[in-house]
């Protein structure tokens, strides 16, 4: 299944660089949690400061619960995402507590 989430980064140019150097050169322990979750690719895509993520799953793998509980309760998982957040910032509609939003599918060519 793919998934498509939003998320924003500060207006920072020297953040944002720094941001998608981390990207180049992601964590092998959050390339594997990711990979024991069922998430078989995943892209980040920048315009400005909004970032899109296109995931795709497996889904007889797949959890989201589950994924967001294991990074938790994982130090290295924490710790990436409290790096990662000091260089994000919530959309406009992002409820409170939460950071990638999940986005509407509004058009697929497919049925179209």
């Amino acid at each position: 299944m793919r998934h498509c989430f939003a998320l924003d980064l500060k207006d920072d140019h020297a953040l944002i660089t720094l941001y998608e150097e981390y990207h180049c050169n992601v964590w092998p322990e959050v390339l594997q949690h990711l990979r024991e979750h069922g998430v078989v690719d995943m892209k980040i895509f920048r315009l400005g400061t909004r970032l899109t993520m296109v995931m795709d799953t497996d889904d007889s793998v797949f959890d989201a619960e589950a994924m967001s509980g294991a990074a938790e309760t994982n130090p290295v998982i924490r710790a990436w995402e409290d790096l990662m957040w000091r260089f994000q910032a919530t959309t406009p509609w992002t409820p409170t507590g939460q950071k990638w939003v999940a986005m509407k599918e509004i058009f697929d060519l497919r049925h179209a």
